[in-house]
């Protein structure tokens, strides 16, 4: 694969200028917040910065997660796209590339897919294979449903068939996979909006009485022994946290 070809990597997200001030400012509230309910104290947010970075970079990861699936399912609508164009006479690779016209009309000049069918054609314009373009979106995107396709055009491709209804069919399979992930994601909403309201009731509580009884949780701050007991409270949430999060992907991976 040439290497002058701009290719995104879909396992990190590139932020954009506004999204990216907004995620810093959203990880630097996470990291006030904690620095005021476990330690009042300024000197604080220095250590507790490491945890608003983990968020950041959680937050990086979970908007690339949304990008590669909002890839597969534009990438479904693409080859399908492409299996028409194949019944109607063009090749396979003219087909890919009179695709974009549809995916832009669909989906806008700025989607993923669009941008994928560019590189695509800048590819083809330099002789790489069609194969060798498909493989590596598969490998830069992470998504099991391009990479599926991928072996299977690959094949074809050496062994021959039908390839329209090859590739519709291949359509078909990568849409019941994604059905099935979004159906998941749906039965398990309930289950992470309780897991969000968990996440923040302990900072509820601790805000419902100290408003109520000022004052009350003064010994804890502010002297070794009361830091002491906030760094063990604020290692059992953390703890918490993290946990709920592990089981929550635990059960999508096993629904899916």
């Amino acid at each position: 694969m040439d290497t002058n070809l701009k290719r995104q990597d879909y396992h990190k997200y590139c932020w954009k200028g506004g999204e990216r001030i907004g995620a810093v400012m959203c990880c630097g509230g996470i990291t006030i917040l904690l620095a005021y309910f476990f330690y009042r104290s300024v000197l604080a947010l220095i250590p507790l910065s490491l945890v608003g970075v983990a968020a950041y970079m959680r937050m990086g990861r979970d908007r690339a997660g949304k990008v590669r699936e909002e890839l597969a399912s534009q990438f479904r609508e693409c080859i399908l796209s492409v299996a028409t164009l194949l019944q109607a006479g063009y090749s396979v690779e003219n087909a890919f590339l009179e695709c974009r016209q549809d995916m832009a009309l669909m989906y806008g000049e700025e989607a993923v897919i669009c941008r994928e069918l560019t590189f695509i054609k800048r590819g083809l314009n330099i002789n790489i294979s069609l194969e060798e373009l498909l493989g590596d979106l598969a490998l830069r995107s992470n998504c099991e449903e391009i990479a599926q396709f991928a072996q299977i055009f690959a094949l074809a491709k050496r062994n021959g068939g039908n390839m329209a209804e090859i590739i519709r069919s291949s359509a078909h399979q990568i849409g019941r996979q994604i059905e099935l992930k979004q159906e998941v994601q749906t039965l398990l909403g309930g289950k992470k909006m309780e897991l969000m309201i968990m996440k923040l009731m302990p900072f509820g509580i601790l805000l419902y009485i100290d408003m109520g009884n000022r004052g009350y949780f003064d010994s804890l701050y502010h002297n070794l022994t009361g830091a002491a007991i906030m760094t063990g409270c604020l290692g059992v949430y953390l703890g918490a946290y993290l946990l709920g999060e592990r089981i929550m992907k635990k059960i999508t991976a096993e629904m899916a």
